[in-house]
């Protein structure tokens, strides 16, 4: 484990150094989906402290009994009707993709008298299977969440498209990058973009060149899901 956690530091150093871009602006979260509290144990031990995972089922057996100290990501898709225990188990939530999850999250967030930070998920690779928001919808999303209360986003994510080609990975993570941009300069209220969360095992070193300051990196730090 800790010798796959130095090959992506390695690895990230070298992309970032392609930009003039310091390690201190990206934030490496390994994904646990499918892997054991064991596991999570040893990425820990290597050093890692933000952790992602996909389920709020799966997140429920394992985050009581992990160090408090790591910082948990929601990354996949949220159900409206787990939004109350996923802000119970996470830090961070990265996939609201609706107005109507948003809401929901607001409401939520406001019974458990909290403030939510959340990502927005945007749909840049549009292909069918992935969630997320369209972007031509993303600046009413914001005019919505500027009404809520206790719910606060801190940028945006997305999934690259599951090709090799280079180009067409390229062209939804710039995508996604001049969205931030586009969002930094609105002045939104509830609004502020500070993360850019694009970037898995295949792609990352592309998302670094183009912007990524939080990297979602599962089998090349656990290996090969057995389930």
């Amino acid at each position: 484990m800790l010798d796959h956690v130095k090959k992506i530091k390695e690895k990230i150093d070298t992309a970032l150094s392609k930009t003039g871009r310091s390690v201190d602006e990206v934030t490496l979260i390994a994904v646990t989906k499918g892997f054991k509290a064991e596991r999570v144990i040893q990425a820990y031990e290597a050093g890692i402290r933000h952790f992602g995972e996909n389920r709020v089922q799966e997140a429920a057996t394992k985050i009581p009994g992990l160090p408090d100290d790591i910082i948990w990501h929601m990354i996949g898709h949220l159900q409206r009707n787990k939004t109350a225990e996923a802000l119970k188990l996470f830090d961070i939530i990265q996939s609201v993709d609706s107005k109507r999850l948003a809401v929901e999250v607001s409401r939520r967030a406001k019974t458990l008298n909290f403030m939510a930070r959340v990502l927005i998920q945007v749909k840049t690779a549009f292909e069918e299977t992935k969630f997320g928001v369209e972007p031509e919808e993303l600046q009413e999303l914001f005019e919505t969440i500027e009404q809520l209360e206790n719910i606060e986003v801190s940028g945006l994510m997305t999934i690259g498209p599951f090709t090799e080609n280079v180009d067409m990975i390229r062209r939804s993570f710039r995508l996604l990058r001049k969205l931030f941009e586009d969002a930094e300069g609105a002045g939104y209220r509830n609004v502020s973009m500070e993360h850019l969360s694009m970037g898995m095992t295949d792609d990352f070193e592309i998302a670094l060149e183009e912007g990524a300051t939080m990297l979602r990196i599962g089998r090349a730090i656990f290996g090969p899901r057995t389930s």
